[in-house]
C-alpha cells in the first residue's frame, strides 16, 4: 500500500478551496520506470503532482490528461490522473539533465523550455471532452499552471510544487498544493493569501522536513482557518493492458495486420505510460481479420 495521499480542503469558511498531495512513492515509481535523470525526474514529478490534484477535484468516473509541452530539450511531459487518487506520467527524453540553476536549483526551466503551451483534456463522461490551454510563462510547471487556472478556467489560483532527487538519482520527496479563490471571497482573505505565499517556505523544503500535506496547508492558510474535507490514497497505476493494444492494433486495418504477420511474424506494443510490453502471436493476429 503506497503512503502517497491527496488531501481536499476549505479554508476561510469556504472562501478558499485547497488540495494538498504526497507523492513521493508515484514519482519514484515513475522514475524507475523511465530511468529519469535529475532535472527530468523535478519536471515530471512536479507535472504528475499537479495532475493528480486537478484528478481529485474530477467526480466518479471522469479523468483528465495534462500535456507541458514547451520545447525544451526534455520534450513533451504527459500526466494523466482520475477521480480515484490514480496517477502516471512520461516525458519524451527521460534522460535530460542539467548543471544546477542560479538558485541552486534543478534547472528545470531549462529542461521544458519556454515556447509552448500546456494542455488540460477532460474526460467527464459526456460525448464531447473538455479541453483548455494555455502558454508556457516560465517552464518551471507551477506558475505555468497558476497562469492556466487564471487564464483558461477563470479560477484565480495558486500551484506551489516541489520534487527533491537523491544523488543516487532515487526521489526523496515529492509534493504539492494548490490553492483556489472561491467566487465572493473577501479581500482580505484574498490580500492574506497573497501574504502567506509570498513569504512561505518553498514547498519542497517542506517536504524535506517531513511535513504532512495537511501541515503544508495549516502552514500557508492557518490552522485555525482550514477545514480537511477529505483524504484520497494516491498511486501510480496504469491502465494499459494486453486487449487495449490489441483494440488498438485491430484498429490499425487490414494491411498493416497483414504485414505485420508476414514481415514481422507477430507484433509487440510498448506502453509509454509504464513501458511494460505486450507481445501478440502471428495467431492473434490472424484473428483480427475479417474471415
Amino acid at each position: 500500500m503506497t503512503n502517497d495521499y491527496i488531501v481536499k480542503a476549505l479554508a476561510f469558511n469556504g472562501q478558499i478551496r485547497a488540495y494538498g498531495a504526497l507523492t513521493t512513492e508515484s514519482v519514484q515509481e515513475a522514475q524507475t520506470r523511465h530511468y529519469t535523470w535529475p532535472t527530468a525526474s523535478a519536471a515530471l514529478g512536479r507535472t504528475m503532482t499537479v495532475t493528480l490534484m486537478m484528478g481529485a477535484m474530477l467526480k466518479g468516473d471522469q479523468k483528465l490528461t495534462v500535456t507541458v509541452d514547451g520545447h525544451g530539450p526534455i520534450g513533451k511531459i504527459t500526466a494523466d490522473a482520475d477521480a480515484k487518487g490514480h496517477i502516471r506520467g512520461y516525458v519524451s527524453h527521460p534522460q535530460t539533465h542539467f548543471p544546477l540553476n542560479d538558485a541552486g536549483k534543478l534547472d528545470v526551466r531549462r529542461a521544458v523550455g519556454v515556447d509552448g503551451s500546456l494542455t488540460v483534456i477532460k474526460d467527464v463522461g459526456m460525448k464531447d471532452y473538455f479541453s483548455g490551454s494555455s502558454p508556457i510563462v516560465s517552464g518551471e510547471i507551477g506558475d505555468d499552471f497558476t497562469y492556466y487556472f487564471a487564464k483558461s478556467e477563470q479560477v484565480p489560483s495558486s500551484v506551489g510544487l516541489g520534487v527533491l532527487v537523491n544523488p543516487d538519482n532515487s526521489i526523496k520527496a515529492s509534493g504539492g498544493f494548490i490553492l483556489q479563490v472561491m467566487p465572493g471571497a473577501e479581500d482580505k482573505v484574498i490580500s492574506q493569501l497573497e501574504d502567506a505565499i509570498s513569504t512561505m517556505t518553498p514547498v519542497s523544503k517542506l517536504i524535506e522536513q517531513g511535513l504532512t500535506p495537511e501541515e503544508i496547508l495549516e502552514d500557508i492558510l492557518g490552522k485555525d482557518n482550514l477545514q480537511i474535507l477529505e483524504t484520497i490514497p494516491a498511486e501510480f497505476e496504469c491502465r494499459c493492458g494486453h486487449d487495449k493494444f490489441l483494440n488498438a492494433i485491430k484498429s490499425l486495418g487490414e494491411s498493416e495486420i497483414k504485414s505485420m504477420i508476414e514481415e514481422d511474424h507477430g507484433a509487440e506494443a510498448q506502453c509509454h505510460f509504464c513501458r511494460n510490453k505486450y507481445q501478440y502471436s502471428e495467431e492473434e493476429l490472424r484473428e483480427l481479420l475479417p474471415n
